[in-house]
């Protein structure tokens, strides 16, 4: 069955992107292997020109050039974002059946060789870092988070142990919209949890949660609150991602709420980035939703004083987006495996 729930006419019982968006993925650039996807992102290609590393560089030392993006739930998500850049337009089913699913290594194996394809192009640029795209091929770093909802994954511990067992691997982060808080509790009961785990948090009250994440589950909200409330308790590093959209959830009356959220869910850090007008986000929002990177510098001073345990700790401002610390929970930014590695 195809992720749009269309049948696809082959012999493979596992799940399959449609054709027809599996081309339109492969357009744009994507590798596509049964129902996960992978992606060379802007700044990993820039990377390859030392032109630049993605801000997770800047603010927690991954390499950029050996970061792995990729999902193996690229056409399923629970939510229908109005500030999602990925195609969710196509995403229709809500479940993936075990039983109807790639195991952990076929998926890693199959989008290994498709990522192999897209850094394959980039040899033939003299201005590329021959020695970078060499490392690139054997990835340090995974983004469990391209497109999709990976938590629907019903093999995701598999997963990431699957990963931690390759001798490469030196971090693993993994991006949740908060709707399967049954999966990120299993992770912790098992073992499995990423390097850093990443919560979108967009909304402070229930009415912005609805109108900015559009979400298919009825009790979506309690959901993402049962999310909420276990991040203080992981065995991992753990971070709220904001998207600051303006006229959704920029009016200075919501920093208070958010400062209070933010104070009782205590994660590591936090990151507060404007929306950005790129991608399927174009047909939904305006480029005057985004917001300048002064006007996120004031939101999260503003938030770091009423929360009063949370302090400005960098930012990055060609991505426009400002990292706080807990000063409650400290821990040293840089992860431990990067240290002295470019």
């Amino acid at each position: 069955m195809s992720c749009s729930g269309e049948v696809v006419e082959a012999d493979d019982p596992l799940i399959q992107i449609k054709p027809a968006i599996s081309a339109q993925l492969k357009k744009a650039k994507y590798g596509v292997a049964d129902h996960s996807t992978v992606e060379l992102c802007h700044w990993t290609k820039k990377s390859f020109k030392h032109e630049g590393s993605c801000y997770k560089h800047k603010f927690y030392g991954i390499s950029t050039h050996r970061c792995m993006e990729f999902s193996p739930a690229g056409m399923h998500c629970e939510n229908r974002c109005v500030y999602c850049w990925r195609p969710m337009e196509f995403y229709d089913s809500m479940k993936m059946e075990p039983e109807q699913v790639a195991e952990p290594k076929e998926i890693l194996t199959k989008l290994m060789a498709e990522r192999k394809k897209l850094i394959n192009g980039y040899y033939g640029d003299s201005r590329n870092d021959k020695q970078r795209l060499d490392e690139s091929l054997l990835p340090s770093h995974y983004a469990i988070s391209l497109s999709g909802e990976p938590t629907m994954y019903p093999k995701l511990p598999e997963l990431i142990k699957y990963l931690n067992s390759l001798e490469a691997t030196k971090s693993i982060f993994l991006v949740t919209n908060g709707q399967e808080p049954d999966m990120i509790q299993k992770l912790q009961d098992e073992d499995a949890l990423p390097t850093q785990l990443y919560l979108s948090t967009n909304a402070a009250d229930y009415e912005s949660f609805i109108r900015i994440n559009k979400p298919k589950y009825d009790d979506s909200w309690e959901r993402w609150n049962r999310t909420l409330d276990m991040l203080k308790d992981l065995n991992t590093r753990t971070v709220l991602r904001v998207t600051l959209i303006r006229n959704y959830n920029d009016q200075k009356e919501m920093v208070p709420a958010f400062a209070e959220m933010f104070r009782k869910a205590s994660p590591h850090f936090i990151e507060i980035k404007s929306y950005m007008h790129i991608g399927r986000s174009t047909n939904r929002l305006e480029h005057a939703n985004m917001l300048e990177m002064e006007e996120v510098k004031k939101f999260s001073e503003e938030i770091s004083k009423q929360s009063k345990i949370f302090s400005i700790m960098d930012e990055s401002i060609v991505s426009r987006i400002s990292i706080l610390q807990n000063n409650e929970r400290y821990i040293d930014r840089f992860i431990p495996t990067y240290v002295n590695t470019n």
